[in-house]
């Protein structure tokens, strides 16, 4: 029986985890915090999977929350224009459900299965010397913490990292008391609202501790208007803020949440970080390697909303790579492989999409987004997009390729000729 540490008990950490255990390995998972503090905790993130992602959970039998989480059908783009309106408002159709279900309640879960099935929980937040030591006695080390000494161990990758600073101050309420899209009321919707030169907002269902909820996700362009969250610590004072906002910015959204209050009081969270992407192998100063999971090695911004749905695929993509591996060594050559196996699949597609449109959209962008809503296939072309960004490749970053599916749509859907052109009122 091969032994593997798993330092990390998030999304990919926990996955990796159970998904090892049920395979027979003996797994000693570490973690800085029991599953009680994770579940009385603040909010992590707005974690909103998509349907290939859910289906590793399907897989491992680890979907605990499926039947309760709201089943999200729909995202639809709003852009807004300069007179407080809307340039462009449409909604595509998702082929799949996606779920949004608070970490809080997923991870302390599965950290409780996981222990309830025989796994080793180690709570301690552990340093490169704790790994040093353990590295000596498991056959393989998973860093799947994104945060603190750990990561230092991963160098960054300057040719994969466009950016050395935040692109975005992140500001996330969970409220109860939100009203229905008047335009779907029947639909369950992600709503990604940009307003041109300021941020995003995203409004996403969610299911946490107190049962269905909303979030409400500012992201701010940096020293922008919206960048306004820093130091704010008083949970009430930050949701009075995301509605100031929300009545200036995106008053279509402020109609529906006059009544909205926070579900508890780790309701809120706010930060910012600098999206990276790592090098995969980390060196411990005994000569050990760790191979990093995650966002560990490849770290984008939420605006994309990729983070939980990479982290899935990882740790499927990494099961499938120690699987497939048998009872040779986990050598630098494999950690490598095994890593490029991911980042190929996934993490470039997801990197190449988000930091797209983290710059200011080209026109042919602009063109997309406004063409979608008068063109149904679009609309849900982006949406699905989503699920599998690698499918942005084929239309969406090259001027002649977006022209040439729009103009192929409009003439499928007999739409007159200009029907693509004309939807540049996202400018």
């Amino acid at each position: 029986m091969r032994k593997i540490l798993v330092v990390g008990a998030g999304q990919s950490g926990l996955q990796l985890a159970l998904g090892l255990q049920s395979k027979g390995y003996e797994v000693t998972l570490m973690s800085n915090r029991t599953a009680d503090e994770i579940r009385t905790g603040r909010v992590m993130s707005t974690q909103c999977m998509f349907d290939s992602a859910l289906q590793h959970e399907r897989d491992l039998q680890i979907n605990f929350w499926e039947q309760q989480a709201p089943k999200i059908e729909g995202l639809g783009v709003s852009v807004a224009a300069p007179d407080a309106g809307r340039a462009v408002d449409w909604l595509g159709r998702l082929k799949g459900y996606a779920q949004s279900v608070d970490q809080r309640v997923k991870m302390a879960g599965w950290l409780d299965t996981f222990v309830q099935r025989g796994g080793q929980l180690v709570i301690h937040g552990a340093s490169v010397a704790d790994l040093d030591f353990f590295s000596r006695t498991y056959d393989l080390v998973l860093v799947a913490a994104g945060k603190g000494e750990l990561v230092s161990m991963f160098g960054r990758d300057a040719a994969r990292s466009p950016y050395d600073a935040p692109q975005r101050a992140l500001a996330v309420a969970y409220v109860h008391g939100l009203g229905p899209r008047p335009e779907h009321p029947e639909t369950e919707a992600v709503r990604c609202n940009l307003v041109p030169g300021v941020g995003e907002l995203f409004v996403m269902p969610t299911l946490t501790t107190s049962g269905r909820a909303d979030i409400l996700f500012w992201e701010g362009v940096p020293g922008g208007p919206l960048d306004v969250f820093k130091g704010v610590k008083d949970p009430a004072e930050h949701l009075a803020l995301t509605l100031e906002l929300m009545e200036t910015f995106v008053p279509w959204e402020y109609a529906r949440a006059t009544k909205v209050e926070l579900t508890d009081a780790g309701a809120t969270l706010a930060g910012r970080y600098a999206p990276v992407v790592r090098n995969p192998i980390g060196r411990l100063p005994g000569g050990g390697l760790v191979l990093g999971v995650a966002d560990v090695v490849v770290a984008n911004d939420p605006i994309t909303g990729q983070g939980s749905n990479s982290a899935a695929k990882c740790a499927a993509s990494y099961l499938s790579s120690i699987l497939m591996h048998g009872d040779k060594p986990f050598d630098e050559a494999w950690m490598k492989a095994t890593f490029d196996k991911y980042w190929f699949t996934t993490g470039k597609p997801v990197t190449q999409w988000t930091n797209a449109m983290l710059g200011v959209p080209p026109e042919h962008v602009l063109n997309l987004i406004g063409a979608a809503g008068q063109l149904q296939p679009v609309a849900n072309r982006f949406a699905n997009g989503f699920d599998n960004p690698a499918d942005f490749d084929a239309y969406f970053y090259d001027p002649e390729d977006a022209a040439d599916y729009l103009a192929e749509v409009a003439s499928s859907a007999g739409a007159p000729s200009g029907a693509s052109s004309g939807a540049s009122s996202a400018e």
